[in-house]
């Protein structure tokens, strides 16, 4: 029994983000920009997601009044990168789970929000397709590029340009390694770490997250027995939600009833009910299951790569995923995507569970060796931020939570993931050394940004709309140079870490 779904998406004011951009001689102060920013969410939903309310209200004035003052005492001061130790769980909660970009004042004659048939549109320039959307022009412009190019191209592991011959080479290596007795995934993280080929690239995952044996002899009988597990896991928890047994999950199920709707609200998929259903299925009982951490918001963004990547083993190349209506598959056929969805989440989550249980501190150790990383690699980048008064933790806490997700578009996410799966550690460590790349990607953009407010206005609209595979494989070849270089030299990092503190 679900809650009417029309009572979840609220279209209040605050679901839209007003921002005066005025710059000034001086740079710009972290309360002028808060003051400026209203949050994406309900005030009624900021409960769940501060830590504690009242310390959070606390630390938030402290942090302001603490921030201006040091703003204007060291205008002209040297590089310093201060992180108050209270200011951390609003920094983190507020920025963090942002989601609509900051308009410019050039933006602000287009009218932010058109609304129809129910569904939110937002009119802004942003980070890609996928998580975040861009306008229904664009969509239209990826309409027409879909009349050349199959989605199997959109969301396959080669660039769309790639010679034919070499793909279809490709794909056989696959093919013969997963069709063998037992596969050799030493030799399959080898293969996976340049792409996927789409037609097999949910058989690779479930391999390589160890959801299915290497023994082809056992698979079906291993996706069979997972798949039962999971549907006497919702028996067990999600259709007892409302007992007095599970009282204390009501607010974690309410939590995931409205974010789910929120998700990617121009992709039709995901507006579809069966599909929000699955969603909502997969993540309670999730939080029902790992009380540790339980439900953090950002998960629902994890779902996604998941559930596009095993349903379109189901259907035909040509098929758009993105528009597919669900209700065509068969109910058991939508429950072992459901299943397997779950699971490949669940393996992902159990290798970073430290960065979502209580105070996130996986996530704020990261941070940290980020910073530690940009300052080793480029220290004008560095200083640039911490003169301007910009926090690490005010922009890569996103990065870090939702794994770029909302940074990348969908089909870019999906090419990256092949990356992490085909890596040792690769959602926990390689994660760090790509965001690090990525980062040091926008070295010059964020270079010429001379105050706060544009640094932070860039860095939460980052221009990735139009990234492809090949960006992708730049990025990644970029990340393994620097795991190369740091990840086995760990006192290249420490010892900086002294400095750090101080400044």
């Amino acid at each position: 029994m679900h809650p009417p779904r029309s009572e979840s998406p609220r279209t209040s004011p605050k679901f839209v983000m007003g921002y005066h951009h005025k710059r000034t001689g001086s740079s710009g102060s972290f309360k002028d920009f808060q003051e400026s920013t209203n949050d994406a969410w309900d005030a009624g939903d900021d409960d769940e997601m501060c830590i504690i309310k009242d310390v959070a209200k606390s630390a938030a004035l402290s942090v302001l009044n603490t921030h201006s003052q040091q703003a204007q005492a060291n205008a002209a001061g040297p590089c310093r990168a201060e992180v108050s130790e209270e200011g951390k769980t609003e920094a983190m909660r507020r920025l963090a789970l942002q989601r609509d970009v900051l308009l410019t004042s050039e933006d602000r004659s287009i009218s932010p929000v058109a609304k129809e048939g129910g569904v939110l549109h937002h009119h802004h320039h942003g980070p890609g397709i996928g998580v975040r959307q861009t306008s229904p022009n664009r969509l239209q412009h990826r309409s027409r590029q879909r009349r050349t190019r199959s989605p199997s191209q959109l969301y396959g592991g080669g660039s769309s340009d790639e010679n034919g011959e070499r793909e279809v080479a490709r794909l056989d290596k696959f093919c013969q390694l997963l069709s063998g007795p037992n596969t050799d995934l030493s030799e399959l993280r080898r293969l996976s770490w340049s792409g996927v080929p789409a037609s097999v690239r949910g058989t690779v995952w479930r391999l390589l997250s160890g959801y299915l044996p290497t023994n082809v002899e056992r698979r079906a009988a291993t996706l069979s027995h997972k798949r039962e597990e999971y549907l006497n896991y919702v028996k067990q928890y999600y259709d007892t939600r409302l007992e007095d047994i599970y009282k204390d999950y009501q607010e974690t199920y309410r939590q995931i009833h409205i974010d789910i709707p929120r998700m990617s609200p121009l992709v039709p998929i995901f507006q579809q009910d069966i599909v929000q259903e699955i969603f909502e299925r997969i993540l309670y009982v999730w939080a029902v299951r790992h009380p540790a951490s339980g439900y953090v918001q950002g998960m629902n963004d994890l779902v996604t790569p998941f559930f596009v990547v095993f349903l379109q083993e189901l259907v035909d190349d040509d098929v758009d995923i993105e528009t597919f209506d669900v209700s065509q598959l068969s109910e058991q056929t939508l429950r072992d995507v459901e299943a397997d969805t779950f699971w490949g989440m669940s393996k992902l989550l159990d290798g970073i569970q430290d960065n979502y249980t209580f105070a996130q501190p996986g996530i704020q150790c990261k941070v940290i060796q980020l910073k530690e990383l940009i300052q080793r690699i480029n220290d004008k980048l560095h200083c640039h931020l911490c003169r301007h008064h910009v926090e690490y933790l005010q922009f890569t806490f996103r990065w870090m939570n939702n794994l770029l997700m909302r940074e990348l578009p969908l089909r870019c996410t999906i090419r990256l993931w092949d990356t992490y799966h085909s890596e040792p550690e690769g959602f926990a460590t390689f994660h760090l050394y790509v965001c690090a790349a990525f980062l040091n990607f926008w070295s010059e953009d964020l270079l010429r940004e001379k105050d706060f407010h544009g640094l932070m206005i860039f860095l939460q609209s980052l221009p990735t709309q139009n990234w492809d595979n090949e960006k992708i494989r730049l990025l990644m070849a970029e990340a393994f140079r620097l795991k190369f270089m740091f990840a086995d030299a760990p006192n290249h990092l420490q010892s900086n870490s002294s400095q750090s503190i101080k400044k």
